[in-house]
């Protein structure tokens, strides 16, 4: 027998590890925050047999009957202290991979959060780090191939490494072990930084000699505003990953809000990398398409350039109060939404996973609808139907002078002409009439309410003047 296999039986000899049924439920009880949607469960694993540890790890499974892939996220690491941190749970990642009927684990590395051993950055040496913690990841990969209870549905002949930050540069280094079940590597601005003399040029030539030992195809994303590892860095170190063979896919966004370091972890980076990952799992076989949108936040909408973002009066349908609570929100971090209502309610949702939806439900719980109107930095509310200008054909309160209408269409009038604004009164030569009042674009409203039943409509009266040209 190997001595790896003789070190993992010293752990169950030990009692650390009793059976993967116990092994799966542990911590569970403790964490009353585990996500019921994405079936989550804490385990304790143990990572590399050569020296024994047992990990902290986050199982995501999606419903279903299976088999998932399965898909492995790798953690960064903050400034703080390793044992503070908080156990990862990557939202947006996970999310987004078990939406395509993978099964995630996230496993936290040995001296972080409620992982045992002592977290040791070698160091200087940006590639033993590496590798070191590589050695962690494939542990953890192993033993859920050789205990299939843990979850059955899981099928580790199909693998995807992602990490983010120092998670990816420990993804990087996990693909030079070539492991058979692996299909590919993604990184997300990976890479490690430390107070070392000349430690970008390092992480380069460490980058090289990965890409020299890596076989399997990878996903490089970043953007040029990273305040830990600049474009000169993160160029440097594709450039000599590619010029030694390794295969990458380099997904560079640009500019990306303040700080693109950050981007896996907001809402508004989805819709940039979401469908290039799509593409690289594709391409390597693996699942690709969303068969739980349920599972992802709801999209933003298009900015739509109506106003200014800081232009408080030109937010619809608010009083006072209401422009108060907007200019509130414009000092609020993101990610955050501003939501309104066509009666002047006004909601206001920031940070967490998915502000939109709270903030949207939370006018439903009120028995109202509302409508984006900002999203982050950009003012999304589309802009309304321009009304035609006024044209003098008679008063507003001159019922009689109404053209082609009946009886009926005139009481129809008068009631408009007590309904607030916005406001729109519409006429077709058939006889036909609509309006509309107090809606997020009153004019289309009443337009296309008329254009059901009739042909040729126009409008009479917008808000308060008469725009019928007289024909």
């Amino acid at each position: 027998m190997s001595p790896p296999h003789l070190q993992r039986l010293l752990i169950l000899a030990l009692g650390i590890l009793i059976s993967p049924s116990h092994l799966a439920a542990a911590g569970e009880d403790a964490d009353s925050t585990l996500d019921q949607q994405l079936h989550e469960r804490v385990l304790s694993i143990p990572g590399d047999p050569a020296r024994p540890v047992i990990l902290q790890v986050t199982l995501f499974m999606p419903d279903g009957p299976g088999p998932f892939p399965l898909v492995v996220l790798n953690h960064g690491k903050d400034l703080v202290d390793p044992r503070s941190e908080r156990r990862y749970r990557s939202v947006y990642a996970a999310r987004y991979f078990v939406s395509r009927g993978f099964a995630a684990v996230l496993p936290m590395l040995r001296g972080f959060a409620g992982s045992g051993g002592v977290f040791d950055p070698m160091g200087c040496d940006a590639e033993a780090d590496g590798l070191n913690q590589a050695k962690d990841i494939a542990g953890v990969i192993d033993f859920i191939a050789e205990h299939p209870d843990i979850d059955p549905r899981i099928d580790t002949s199909r693998i995807m490494v992602s990490g983010q930050s120092y998670g990816g540069w420990n993804t990087l280094a996990f693909g030079t072990l070539n492991h058979p079940s692996i299909k590919g590597l993604a990184n997300f601005a990976g890479g490690r930084r430390t107070n070392c003399r000349g430690w970008e040029l390092a992480l380069a030539e460490a980058a090289g000699h990965y890409g020299q030992q890596t076989r399997t195809p990878s996903i490089w994303i970043y953007g040029d505003n990273d305040k830990l590892f600049s474009v000169g860095t993160w160029r440097g170190m594709f450039e000599r990953y590619t010029r030694a063979g390794g295969q990458v896919d380099l997904l560079a966004y640009g500019q990306f809000m303040k700080n693109s370091h950050n981007f896996l972890g907001s809402v508004e980076a989805l819709p940039i990398w979401t469908p290039r990952m799509d593409a690289f799992l594709s391409k390597i076989g693996l699942p690709n398409t969303n068969l739980h949108p349920e599972l992802l936040p709801q999209p933003y909408p298009e900015p739509s350039n109506f106003a200014e973002l800081s232009n408080v009066y030109a937010v619809p349908f608010l009083n006072g109060q209401g422009r108060q609570r907007y200019a509130a929100f414009l000092t609020e971090e993101m990610p955050r939404v501003f939501v309104i209502a066509v009666d002047g309610t006004s909601v206001s949702s920031h940070g967490g996973y998915d502000p939109l939806a709270r903030a949207l439900e939370l006018c439903r719980m009120n028995g109202r609808t509302c409508r984006p109107y900002a999203v982050d930095e950009e003012v999304v509310w589309p802009k309304p139907m321009a009304p035609p200008p006024a044209t003098g054909f008679a008063a507003l309160d001159d019922v009689a002078a109404v053209p082609y209408i009946n009886d009926n269409g005139r009481r129809g009038y008068e009631r408009f002409l007590t309904l607030p604004n916005p406001r729109s009164f519409v006429i077709a030569p058939d006889g036909g009439w609509a309006f509309s009042s107090r809606d997020f674009d009153s004019l289309t409203s009443a337009l296309e309410t008329c254009r059901k039943k009739h042909q040729e409509c126009a409008f009479y009266a917008v808000d308060d003047q008469v725009v019928w040209p007289g024909r």
